[in-house]
């Protein structure tokens, strides 16, 4: 018996529509899925417990050799609406952010955006554990990501998107996370499972439904503030903060 593929997966809602198809065509049979928050699954895929994952882009510069498989993504060519600065206070008013600890590509992406595109002198701080969140007042802020993002946007009076600002910057989208490998894995597999992402998008009102939590409009979230298919123009945006990153980590 073949040893099934390992596939790394955010536990987030935002997946939802990729994984849906991994879960029900008959690849299923030939992968095994694992659950994780997005840096933990960057560290997977770095020391092999995975063999395909949906990982933030930060850490591709991180691995000896990756592999972009398949043509999609977890992207936006807008407001993502999940990942987000928090704040009391208007952004040349914040002195500190606190980073949230799950993410690595929506950190870097604050960073940029502090330097080149809000040119803004902050403290920024490495968060360790989900009591950041109670720190977000007056000129102190933070970031949060996932479905805890989407929780808190009743919460705060100013809501700056990553994305959005990206997009207001550049002109370009962001894309979060691809799925990457480390080693070449076949054209067949990468078909089949490319069929799988499809099969989940073309079921986004069923999955909105089955995952509702009353906290932020799902349909609208899965179609319009995301947006999975790893086009020519979100690539171009994926590379300018690759390059981004290899300068800033050089």
């Amino acid at each position: 018996m073949e040893q099934k593929i390992r596939v790394g997966i955010v536990s987030y809602l935002n997946t939802r529509p990729l994984i849906y198809g991994l879960q029900r065509l008959p690849i299923k049979d030939e992968i095994e899925l694992i659950e994780a928050y997005p840096a933990s699954l960057a560290e997977k895929l770095k020391t092999g417990t995975i063999d395909l994952g949906l990982v933030p882009v930060a850490v591709i510069p991180q691995l000896p050799q990756y592999y972009i498989n398949g043509n999609y993504c977890i992207g936006t060519v807008g407001d993502v609406a999940s990942v987000a600065l928090f704040s009391e206070q208007p952004i040349d008013q914040i002195k500190k952010i606190y980073l949230d600890y799950q993410s690595r590509s929506s950190v870097n992406l604050l960073k940029w955006l502090v330097k080149h595109h809000w040119k803004i002198q902050v403290e920024l701080v490495d968060a360790k554990d989900e009591s950041y969140i109670n720190y977000i007042k007056g000129d102190t802020a933070a970031v949060i990501i996932g479905d805890r993002a989407l929780a808190q946007r009743p919460n705060f009076k100013y809501i700056y998107d990553l994305a959005g600002e990206w997009k207001i910057a550049t002109g370009l989208p962001f894309v979060f996370a691809a799925w990457v490998s480390t080693q070449k894995l076949s054209e067949d597999f990468i078909t089949k499972f490319d069929e799988a992402n499809a099969y989940g998008l073309q079921h986004i009102d069923k999955i909105a439904a089955e995952h509702e939590n009353g906290l932020y409009d799902l349909k609208k979230y899965f179609s319009v503030n995301l947006s999975y298919e790893l086009d020519e123009a979100k690539r171009k945006g994926m590379q300018k903060f690759l390059d981004y990153l290899k300068t800033a980590n050089s």
